[in-house]
Order: structure tokens, then C-alpha cells, then sequence
């Protein structure tokens, strides 16, 4: 049985739910990023919940080196230790273990590494992925899976393919297996598995036909946004949707900026993740409905306005650009919390009006209108 019930088509785009055991979430959806189960900026679970945040993502190696799954599935799971109520979905760890451990040794039951915490040595493969994340109690698991750099040879990306359709098929049976035990966390996890090719189109249809045989409760498009452009990430997503099962929920890893997500929707992609909206505010760098704007500009020293006039945030409600402009130059913790919490918003709030103009099939007029601006700087 599906989780997803796919409601509107246009062209490609589309709208549709997704029913899990913490609630049903809507698509097209920005999953809001809190690696270390927190946002990044100072925002908790009840912030998330007045901005309109459907689904939060919590990173699987991230939590298993501190505090520890273990620690958490004492606590009974994430959902009670972060206190959100709603879907969660954790990142398998795949794409840190590449990315962080700058001494690694990939071998057939899995991949020998250090923490870069405090250089202890970590052995995961695909069933101790599942196990961590089973100890999380996640309403989605994704499949572990070596995530490539980009570009890679053609023949390193084949291999690499075929050992991580083979690992797929380890977490699927580790996840019946830790489903079915008297005492889990959360027996009815959902596992998504993750498309790879580098950008090899023949590649990636070859492995999307393979992944979908599995029959796993979605299916993600990993292994873009690491470097290549952003037509060749398009490219990829056209080449694979035709073979990514059409009642399963689609999820592009890893993206990204709004433009970027609209053309992913048009080309059928439902979910998305990024760390960019809350790395940016950070920074003074929020987003509106005119484009990017950098808060740490002169010419907002004396601003009255709000971040965007047209935005109902909490923050664009009460904060001038002026005041926001001071804490960032006064390096105050509130800077960040009160900038993160409007670029959240106002990506919860975009994927509302994309869900919005499928359901009046006016997407088309919408992606014309917004998707050359919203990435623009001011």
C-alpha cells in the first residue's frame, strides 16, 4: 500500500499527501533542516510549528556521534527528546561519512571512518544505518548509500551503483527485521531508497529501474547539488522521472535555492531539503518575494520596513531592517533566530503557493513569474 495519494497533475508538477504515523504532510514540501535535531539559528519545535513546518530532517550520523542513537532511544525517540509531534525524516549518513571523514575506506559490508568530533573510529554500513535510525524512532528512514563526487568515471560510478543497489536491498530486509521486534521505537518506519549516477543519464535510468523493483515507500534523488550546474541537475531529474514510480512521494536531496526548486517541482519532484535558508540568514542574507536581500547593506541602517512588505512572518510583523541590521552588526544571538525564523517561513510559504497554483493549474504562470527573481540578489 502507498503512502502517497497523488490529488492534481499539471504537466508534470504535482500535488499530492503523503500518510505516515505522525500525521499527513502536503507536497510539493521543504523539509525544515535540524542536523543535530535543533535548528541552527536558535528555533525549537514550537517555532517550527507557527511557521508553517510540515516535515523537520534530523541527520542519522550526527546523532549517533552525539549524544548517541542510543541516548536517544532511552529518551524514547526524537520525537519526544526534541519535542515535535509531526513527521520527521533522517538522512541515512551517507553523504557525511564522504563528505567529513577525511580518511575513509569503502568496503562491501559498509565504510571505515573517524569521527571529526574526536577522531574515534566508525564502522556503518547499510544495517547499521537502519539500526541507528530505528534507535531515533524516524517517521521516514532513507537507505544508506555512497554518495560520489561529482564528476566521477564512468566506471567508478557503475560500481558504485551496483554496491549501492546492493546495500538498498540489506536496508530494506535490516528495517523488516527491526520493525518487526518487540519494542521499537517506531515499528511502522518508512524506508526511502536514493537514486545515484553522477550525471550519467543512462546510468541513473539504469539504477532508478532497479531501485523502484524494490518497492521501497519513496524514492530520492541523491548525489546532485555537490558541484554540478544547475542544467545538468535539470537534466538528471528529466532524464530519471519518467522511471521513479508515479504513487510513490519523489525527493530531491540536498536542494536548494527557490529557483531551484521550482524547476525541480516542474519537472515532478514533491519533497526538498536544504541547509541553505538557515546557513544564509545567519549571515543577514533573507529571502523575499523580490529576490535575496543582505540586511548587512548601509543603506538599511535607517530602514523602517520589514525584511519583505509583502511577507506575514512573525518577524516582517514586528522587526525593521534597521533592527536587524544592528544585531547582526553587534554579533547578537537574536540576529540569527529572527533572520532563520523568516527565511523558514518564507520557504514553508513558498512550497504553500506552489501547492496552491498546481491546485488552480496556474503553476506554469507561477514559475514564469517568479523563478528567474526569487534567487536574484537586490
Amino acid at each position: 500500500m502507498s503512502i502517497f495519494k497523488l490529488i492534481k497533475k499539471e504537466n508534470t508538477a504535482r500535488l499530492g499527501e503523503v500518510s505516515t504515523v505522525h500525521g499527513v504532510f502536503k507536497t510539493p514540501c521543504f523539509m525544515n533542516v535540524g542536523t543535530s535535531a535543533a535548528i541552527k539559528g536558535g528555533l525549537s519545535s514550537f517555532d517550527l510549528m507557527n511557521i508553517k513546518c510540515q516535515v523537520e530532517l534530523c541527520n542519522t550520523y550526527h546523532l549517533h556521534v552525539r549524544p548517541g542513537d542510543e541516548v536517544i532511544r532511552k529518551m524514547g525517540g526524537l520525537h519526544k527528546f526534541m519535542v515535535w509531534d509531526k513527521p520527521i525524516l533522517t538522512d541515512s549518513g551517507g553523504f557525511q561519512v564522504f563528505s567529513l571523514a577525511k580518511i575513509r575506506r569503502i568496503e562491501e559490508e559498509g565504510v571505515y571512518f573517524s569521527s571529526h568530533i574526536d577522531g574515534r573510529k566508525i564502522f556503518m554500513g547499510p544495517e547499521q544505518s537502519m539500526q541507528i535510525q530505528s534507535n531515533l524512532g524516524s517517521t521516514i528512514a532513507m537507505a544508506f548509500d555512497e554518495c560520489i563526487e561529482n564528476p566521477s568515471t564512468r566506471s567508478y560510478t557503475e560500481a558504485s551503483c551496483d554496491r549501492t543497489v546492493r546495500w538498498l536491498e540489506r536496508c530494506l530486509k535490516e528495517m523488516q527485521m527491526l520493525n518487526s521486534k518487540e519494542g521499537t521505537i517506531n515499528p511502522n518506519q518508512l524506508l526511502f531508497g536514493i537514486n545515484q549516477g553522477s550525471t550519467f543519464a543512462d546510468i541513473r535510468k539504469k539504477n532508478m529501474k532497479q531501485i523502484a523493483e524494490l518497492n521501497c515507500d519513496g524514492y530520492a534523488i541523491g548525489g546532485l547539488a555537490v558541484g554540478e550546474t544547475k542544467e545538468e541537475m535539470y537534466e538528471v531529474i528529466e532524464h530519471i522521472e519518467p522511471f521513479m514510480p508515479e504513487n510513490k512521494p519523489r525527493y530531491l536531496m540536498g536542494v536548494g535555492k527557490p529557483g531551484n526548486i521550482i524547476e525541480a517541482v516542474y519537472r515532478g519532484v514533491d519533497m526538498f531539503d536544504c541547509v541553505m535558508p538557515s546557513r544564509n540568514a545567519r549571515h543577514g542574507h533573507v529571502n523575499t518575494w523580490s529576490g535575496v536581500r543582505n540586511l548587512l547593506n548601509v543603506k538599511y541602517e535607517t530602514d523602517s520596513n520589514p525584511i519583505d512588505i509583502n511577507c506575514d512572518c512573525p518577524v516582517c510583523k514586528r522587526y525593521s531592517r534597521a533592527y536587524l541590521r544592528h544585531l547582526l552588526k553587534a554579533k547578537e544571538g537574536l540576529a540569527a533566530r529572527l533572520c532563520v525564523m523568516h527565511n523558514l517561513y518564507f520557504y514553508n510559504t513558498l512550497m504553500e503557493k506552489i501547492r496552491d497554483a498546481i491546485s488552480m493549474a496556474t503553476f506554469d504562470q507561477f514559475r514564469e513569474q517568479y523563478v528567474s527573481i526569487l534567487d536574484e540578489r537586490i
